[in-house]
């Protein structure tokens, strides 16, 4: 989970840069070319297009959709909103997994880590500064972007032990690549030689971690690994400082701060009842 958190904010950082010039559609059409390469070497190293059969076309198509709609709120964020500001706010998705894993998943939420959620979304609007400048429209889709990725996460949690990785992978690839593609009529821009390297950055970065991620919740209970994705706001914090000169606010440090001890005492209540015979 560490890995593929640190990997994502990368991606972030490029697509923040790319989003400086083109639409989030083209950009979502530009990168899935790219995670064709990895993704078909995956395929080929879980036995070729079997691999790929499904029961499931609906849960399929279900986390489809939430990838791509997830996916254009949030490279919308990124264009009107610090990185460190965008990818903190949508880190509201792992509090939403926390909360939506018992009515949804029927796993076990005591109330400590529900305390530990609470913690995390006061947090989350420490981050947000209400009354300052970030608590406007643009701020809302950072927000609604973590719903939809807290959503995808735990139908990931569900589909991950009848479904494999690479399955899961490709079929919300390809509908990410295709929506991307229905955008072309609305003032795509050409695209010079250099920049396609940060689209095949892009798409190699993103391919990658939702591959560790959904590897991750295969195998963790989604409640518990949810907090570790709070990494990536540290991460995109360095990077937000030395690409672009970004320095968080005071209550934006301390927010970030707040929903990181928030995730690792959920962690730590996790391996104490885990230890108890």
């Amino acid at each position: 989970m560490l890995l593929g958190t640190a990997i994502l904010a990368l991606n972030d950082a490029v697509l923040k840069w790319l989003t400086s010039d083109y639409p989030a559609g083209q950009i979502m059409f530009c990168r899935g070319i790219f995670i064709s390469l990895p993704l078909g070497i995956l395929i080929w190293r879980s036995g070729g297009l079997t691999s790929l059969k499904t029961e499931n076309p609906k849960s399929h198509f279900l986390r489809a959709v939430l990838v791509i709609i997830g996916t254009f709120l949030f490279i919308s964020g990124l264009k009107y909103l610090p990185l460190t500001d965008a990818v903190a706010i949508a880190f509201a998705g792992p509090l939403f997994i926390t909360a939506l894993a018992q009515p949804l998943l029927g796993e076990k939420v005591g109330w400590r880590r529900w305390s530990a959620v609470l913690t995390g979304f006061l947090g989350i609007l420490l981050i947000m500064r209400p009354g300052g400048s970030v608590i406007q429209w643009a701020a809302l889709l950072p927000l609604a972007a973590s719903l939809t990725g807290a959503l995808r996460d735990l139908l990931t949690r569900h589909l991950s032990g009848k479904e494999s990785s690479v399955a899961l992978l490709f079929y919300t690839s390809v509908g990410v690549t295709a929506t991307g593609l229905a955008t072309l009529p609305f003032k795509w821009i050409s695209v010079p030689v250099f920049d396609w390297l940060f689209f095949c950055l892009s798409g190699l970065l993103i391919g990658s971690a939702h591959f560790l991620m959904i590897e991750t919740f295969r195998y963790g209970e989604a409640a518990l690994v949810a907090p570790f994705k709070y990494s990536g706001v540290i991460w995109a914090g360095i990077l937000g400082y030395f690409i672009w000169g970004d320095i968080p606010e005071p209550s934006t440090i301390i927010g970030i701060g707040t929903v990181i001890l928030a995730g690792f005492y959920i962690l730590n209540r996790e391996r104490n009842k885990n230890a108890k015979p």
